[in-house]
């Protein structure tokens, strides 16, 4: 038969099952349809050279291109099972029951897989092989046309009822396929909070009982004038928190199953559940976590206020072993970081097993129902959300999800700083222009901000900024501002940091991998007269 036909059949199949296999992932849990399952594969598989780019951040970005390379896979795997069919459908129910197979082993190999996560894989290879099988077959049935277009009983190609309901079948197929996937990905986000919205508005009403009975100690208040007009704001929104994910899928973590396990090099595990957190002293504390793979200038830095328990006297309790040098901590998704023991287990340090994020219990997304915080080093080596283990180890016995992927080993924080407002290219009347940024250096504080021009003798002329105010005990950024008195002309203006022990934000450049960019961001503008 036609090969164009086959491939038709197995398209129209292809996206028939997936769609359905997503609209049974949905029903089950969203996240276990085979596209995800598939598209989280990739992610955990990436190569190093390209890990960076597998991450979920700022949303779903970083997903829809993934998902959207897997669709272009599948679509190309549908095409060659068509194209080898031509003469028998076993070859293209092989390959596309193959595809499906993969899919259903992802599913059953996924850290955290439930028992009955395959089943949308199942049923999505069940569907695309029944009707690539039964489109095949109606295809076969088309009768050949004679030369002059006709079929062999002198009727007009056209008036082909088996033809004509091959192209119906094939057609309702691919956009019921559409549909399906299209409603799954559309409704999964909607879908109704259910036990863990329930589990997350108990959790918010006790942290406000336990603040008022004085059970929480409090977090400085965030002074006047700790922002300015025109730049960042001092707190982040939790909505606008950055985000980095390597799980496509959430993990839903019901807190009453929940438990965290203290194991390894200790003279005795520990073993805590949500309560048993709750029971501990808790504090707030305001902090600005980022990410190492943040740009010169990036914005995957924030700043909210984080309520939980201190992680060293939790971890001294189960007595570690000196020889430890490394807290490997594992989330319920299968991701491990990393950390120095020595700053975990520094009290001064003031790392925290968090539950609470800006006055709420933490969101989902961001590792509800307890993450770890560890002040001055990033996410990638500490920052931990479902947290369920926390291992003493050592950086010579096991090596993190990171570290695996070619990222550097933990180091301090760099010193950093970005220019907020005037934004790239920005034309300001001439006269007083305002500049105002952020800067960092957790946890040794910013003691100094200086912004440049370039002059006219090609060297910079740097001159002081004004500094914010910043909550006492906090470990945060700071906010600037800097007025400039510029004539009509274009512009650079630069700007670095200088942290609280006296040290100078390198100028020297340096892409994020393996351990952080450095560099000092700039800005063009043109000044008007």
């Amino acid at each position: 038969m036609s090969r164009r036909r086959a491939v038709l059949a197995a398209l129209a199949a292809t996206a028939l099952g997936a769609g359905a296999g997503q609209l049974a992932g949905l029903a089950l849990d969203p996240g276990t349809g085979p596209v995800d399952v598939v598209a989280e594969r990739v992610v955990a598989l990436t190569p190093p050279a390209v890990a960076e780019l597998a991450t979920v951040g700022a949303g779903l970005g970083s997903r829809t291109t993934v998902v959207a390379g897997v669709l272009v896979v599948l679509a190309l795997v549908a095409a060659l099972a068509g194209a080898v069919s031509g003469r028998s459908e076993r070859p293209g129910m092989w390959l596309l029951a193959g595809t499906g197979v993969l899919a259903v082993l992802g599913a059953l190999t996924a850290p955290g897989a439930g028992q009955l996560d395959p089943l949308p894989s199942a049923v999505a290879l069940l569907v695309a092989v029944t009707m690539f099988r039964r489109l095949h077959r109606l295809a076969r049935r088309i009768p050949a046309p004679t030369a002059q277009g006709t079929l062999p009983d002198g009727r007009p190609m056209r008036e082909s009822l088996t033809r004509r309901r091959f192209l119906r079948s094939s057609a309702l197929a691919g956009a019921g396929g559409i549909v399906a996937g299209t409603g799954a990905a559309w409704g999964a986000p909607r879908l109704p909070s259910g036990r863990i919205g329930e589990a997350r508005t108990a959790l918010t009403a006790r942290l406000d009982a336990l603040a008022g009975e004085g059970r929480i100690a409090r977090a400085a208040t965030v002074p006047a004038g700790a922002g300015f007009p025109g730049g960042t704001a001092f707190t982040t929104p939790v909505a606008d928190f950055y985000r980095i994910d390597t799980a496509l899928r959430l993990p839903a973590v019901d807190p009453d199953g929940w438990r965290l396990r203290v194991h390894g090099m200790v003279e005795r595990e520990l073993e805590l559940t949500l309560d048993d957190v709750l029971r501990r002293p808790l504090v707030e504390r305001w902090v600005t976590l980022a990410c190492v793979s943040n740009e010169v200038g990036g914005d995957l830095v924030s700043t909210t206020r984080f309520t939980g328990i201190e992680l060293a006297p939790l971890l001294a309790a189960a007595g570690p072993d000196p020889a430890a040098d490394q807290v490997l901590s594992t989330s319920a998704d299968g991701w491990t970081a990393g950390s120095p023991s020595q700053i975990v287990l520094d009290p001064a340090r003031g790392a925290l097993l968090a539950v609470g994020m800006d006055g709420a219990a933490l969101p989902v997304e961001h590792g509800f129902p307890a993450r770890l915080v560890v002040p001055g080093l990033y996410g990638y080596v500490s920052a931990t959300k479902w947290v369920t283990g926390i291992e003493l180890t050592t950086f010579a016995q096991r090596q993190d999800y990171w570290r695996v992927r070619g990222w550097a080993p933990p180091g301090p924080m760099e010193t950093a700083s970005r220019i907020d407002a005037p934004g790239p290219y920005a034309r300001v009347p001439a006269g007083p222009v305002t500049v105002t940024g952020t800067a960092f250096a957790v946890p040794r504080g910013i003691s100094r901000v200086e912004v440049g021009v370039d002059g006219d003798d090609g060297n910079v002329v740097w001159t002081d900024a004004e500094l914010a105010p910043v909550p006492a005990g906090g470990v945060t950024w700071r906010m600037w501002r800097c007025v400039l008195d510029l004539p009509p002309g274009g512009y650079t203006l630069w700007c670095r940091a200088t942290d609280g022990d006296g040290a100078v934000q390198t100028g020297q450049v340096r892409s994020p991998l393996p351990g952080a960019a450095t560099g000092w961001d700039s800005r063009s503008v043109t000044v008007v007269g």
